[in-house]
């Protein structure tokens, strides 16, 4: 049993790398929210010209090797890119080689799971309730908070698990993006990476293996909580 405990005993190195993959698949997660819901909304209720090209863009991280998304991500936000380099000079904002990258890259991975669980909620309306709502003297922004949102409510937490959890195991548009520092953009999958490599390293990549594991089940079961509470409150 002692050896058991000990095993899973933490070094300092593995503790941050645990405490900055959280830190960072929160920002991502909090951050993408308000864009993933109005691209959700547009997608499921907007027919407009070029619809399709939108919901292809939103979706390509999803197809493209994560290598290539964290190659894209570096010319677009590097010190000389597209819009890193104006960030750079203009708000001394630098995203490469730096945790907010990270966030950036987990953000642009996630998101696609998050729109579409979003989309697909709010698709499954029925948009009777939201004409009975309007005719009674709503407004549309009042019709989203009170009859939309409620009952989008666990698609909307199901599209964010599925981000965060994305987030928590995102390596490749990672490490391409802002490399493997330790304290800085190590996360929990670039630790494994790194522990891989080096001799007598199998230890540890195996505890936090384990540890990415429990984390990803947690946060499944926690929206699965979640979700089942807000469908009691509706019914």
């Amino acid at each position: 049993m002692e050896s058991f405990v000990a095993f899973f005993d933490l070094s300092e190195a593995e503790w941050v790398a645990v405490g900055l993959s959280l830190r960072i698949a929160a920002v991502a997660t909090l951050c993408s929210l308000p864009f993933g819901l109005i691209v959700a909304l547009v997608l499921a209720r907007g027919r407009f010209w070029g619809r399709g090209v939108l919901d292809g863009l939103v979706h390509l991280p999803l197809i493209l090797p994560p290598v290539v998304t964290g190659y894209l991500l570096l010319i677009l936000f590097g010190r000389r890119g597209f819009f890193g380099e104006p960030l750079d000079q203009i708000f001394g904002v630098t995203l490469a080689f730096r945790w907010t990258g990270a966030a950036l890259a987990c953000a642009v991975m996630g998101f696609p799971l998050m729109v579409r669980a979003m989309r697909l909620s709010i698709e499954a309306v029925d948009r009777r309730l939201e004409d009975a709502a309007s005719t009674l003297g709503a407004g549309p922004v009042w019709v989203f908070l009170t009859v939309t949102l409620p009952l989008c409510l666990p698609g909307f937490l199901a599209g964010m698990v599925l981000s965060f959890a994305k987030a928590m195991g995102e390596f490749g548009a990672t490490i391409t993006f802002v490399s493997n520092i330790p304290g800085e953009t190590q996360t929990l999958a670039s630790a494994i990476y790194g522990f891989l490599q080096v001799p007598g390293g199998d230890g540890p990549a195996v505890r936090l293996v384990i540890l990415s594991v429990i984390l990803s089940m947690g946060a499944l079961l926690v929206s699965e909580l979640l979700t089942q509470r807000a469908r009691r409150r509706q019914s």
